[in-house]
């Protein structure tokens, strides 16, 4: 299993834009082969910081994943968004056990 959480901060006043455009990513990539899980979490205490839970079956999914039209599109379009890089970080699934 191939985790990663990135984490985005994003300019306040493209909250709302950045909201539609992850979104339209996340439904694009439910549909790959390998993807298990995109889940897009937005802070409870800061509206302008995003989480995303991205599971995919394994490392050659997860990097076909960044060759994909919607990732590109997306990326693209919210690269001038953002308060400060994304960072993403791997991590190993323990439990559940994956399938």
């Amino acid at each position: 299993m191939h985790v990663t959480l990135v984490h985005i901060h994003v300019k306040p006043e493209h909250v709302e834009p950045f909201m539609a455009a992850i979104l339209r990513n996340q439904q694009g990539t439910a549909r790959e082969p390998g993807n298990v899980r995109f889940d897009v979490l937005q802070s409870a205490d800061d509206p302008a910081r995003f989480v995303l839970v991205e599971m995919f079956r394994d490392e050659e999914t997860a990097v076909a994943h960044k060759s994909t039209p919607h990732y590109q599109t997306w990326r693209d379009e919210v690269a001038s968004w953002m308060a400060e890089p994304r960072e993403g970080r791997r991590y190993r699934l323990l439990s559940p056990a994956p399938r």
